[in-house]
């Protein structure tokens, strides 16, 4: 079993087959099995996604790539590639590497980015401006790529992305309005790797972790043409009130770029993008998906509701405990036994003491406030990485009983859920999700279970 069987010390009957539908989900989107299915070799033929690749073509075949889903993806590649493989050099998250052979892992900070990031960052982009038309280059990109991926722009240094990173978090903006400021204070974002590998033909296989797969987000796409302007990027400044919150060398850089004194990132038009290929091999929908058939067979009534899922933890927990009601005093839009699936990623807007938790924990305690004394509903969080938020957790679940559980020993559930301080509190309570690194990342996945199937 994937997950601490802690979690079933309460209510066993119902959480088993509930565990079961996590499973599945997280298996379906393994990444070794994701780049295998992405890549066949035939001797001398080469084939991502129905593109022959002809290797006799190229002098030499490279690997870069970041995310938390690096290793086991680097270990697929070097299976299906062999000695035809020349080197590489990936960075993964600390704590989820993995034996290797040709290429290289470099583990670094994440989500704060680090010392050892930039310095893997600098080396990518020297191997990247090592290589010519007759080398083939294979990039790697999952969830968290764009932290692990350092190289701060010129005039900015590691401490100028740290800081701009946190209040970044700290104000709740989203994945994508991330990714659109860290893209313009990068010299390896936003299509600025592929810039540096052009002329050499370059390949990249995808694990997406951003709500509804755009390129251009997935770790700040750094071998995609760019959609995201100096405009927007200050548009986001203004959304959030961050100019005096802000690193001013940041700063300085964003109004430098709007007024055309610095280079906008490389657009669809740019000849880097010339011999480029880009597949997505997994996503929060495959996962979904897999989740939604696994709780069909346990005999469940599933369905899913969508894989856009946006909006603070706290709030997207009310309307997840409202669809639950709706169920169990309806039988809409699924009669019970139901499990209804949401995928996507929420934000938490920290206060001035923030605790320690994550969004997927702050959802699940948040759910047990709302569902404080109802026997039949229970609410799932799960962060597919296995890390929610700077904790060893996966997220949480919250059934009728979570709330007084806490209360008995001695903790005022709603107290923990104004201190976003979820971590400490479902500890107690035994319902954390705990699961180490699954070496996968493909978004959140909020699950409604109402009552339970008949054994």
């Amino acid at each position: 079993m994937r997950f601490d069987p802690s979690i079933l010390t309460h209510n066993e009957a119902t959480r088993a087959p509930i565990v079961a539908v996590l499973e599945a989900a997280l298996d379906a989107v393994d990444p070794y099995q994701a780049t295998l299915a992405a890549l066949r070799r035939q001797g001398d033929t080469l084939t991502v996604a129905g593109h022959a690749v002809d290797l006799r073509r190229y002098r030499r075949i490279l690997v870069v790539g970041a995310g938390k889903a690096g290793a086991p993806m680097c270990q697929a590649v070097e299976q299906v590639l062999g000695d035809r493989l020349t080197r590489g050099l990936v960075v993964v998250k600390t704590g989820h590497g993995a034996p290797t052979g040709q290429i290289e892992l470099v583990e670094a900070g994440h989500p704060r980015p680090d010392e050892a990031g930039a310095r893997a960052g600098q080396r990518i982009l020297d191997l990247a401006g090592e290589t010519g038309p007759d080398d083939l280059v294979i990039a790697l990109l999952s969830g968290g790529g764009s932290a692990l991926l350092v190289a701060p722009a010129e005039g900015l240094t590691l401490a100028d992305k740290q800081g701009m990173t946190e209040a970044l978090l700290a104000c709740g903006a989203t994945i994508h309005e991330i990714n659109c400021l860290r893209k313009h204070c990068s010299r390896v974002k936003g299509g600025q790797l592929a810039r540096a590998v052009a002329p050499a033909t370059l390949i990249t296989l995808a694990l997406s972790d951003v709500v509804g797969s755009p390129l251009d987000v997935i770790a700040s796409g750094p071998t995609v043409p760019d959609a995201a302007t100096w405009d927007d990027a200050w548009a986001i400044v203004r959304r959030y009130d961050l100019a005096g919150k802000l690193p001013p060398a940041v700063l300085k850089r964003l109004e430098d770029g709007r007024a055309g004194r610095i280079p906008d990132t490389p657009k669809r038009d740019d000849p880097a993008f010339a011999a480029t290929l880009t597949l997505v091999i997994a996503d929060n929908r495959v996962a979904a998906q897999a989740a939604i058939d696994r709780a069909a067979q346990l005999g469940y009534h599933p369905l899913l509701l969508t894989t856009y899922l946006e909006g603070e933890a706290a709030q997207v927990a009310k309307v997840a405990v409202a669809l639950g009601r709706e169920v169990q005093d309806s039988g809409l839009p699924v009669a019970p036994p139901a499990c209804l699936v949401l995928g996507g990623e929420t934000t938490v807007i920290l206060g001035s003491h923030p605790g320690k938790g994550g969004r997927n924990q702050e959802l699940a305690l948040a759910a047990a406030v709302a569902l404080d004394g109802n026997p039949d509903i229970t609410i799932v969080s799960l962060a597919t990485d296995g890390t929610d938020g700077p904790t060893d957790s996966a997220g949480g679940i919250a059934d009728g009983d979570t709330a007084g559980r806490g209360r008995a020993a001695g903790m005022d559930p709603e107290e923990y859920l104004r201190g976003h301080n979820a971590y400490p509190y479902l500890a107690a309570t035994q319902d954390l999700l705990l699961t180490g690194p699954t070496q996968t990342n493909v978004n959140d996945l909020v699950f409604v279970f109402v009552g339970t199937p008949a054994a």
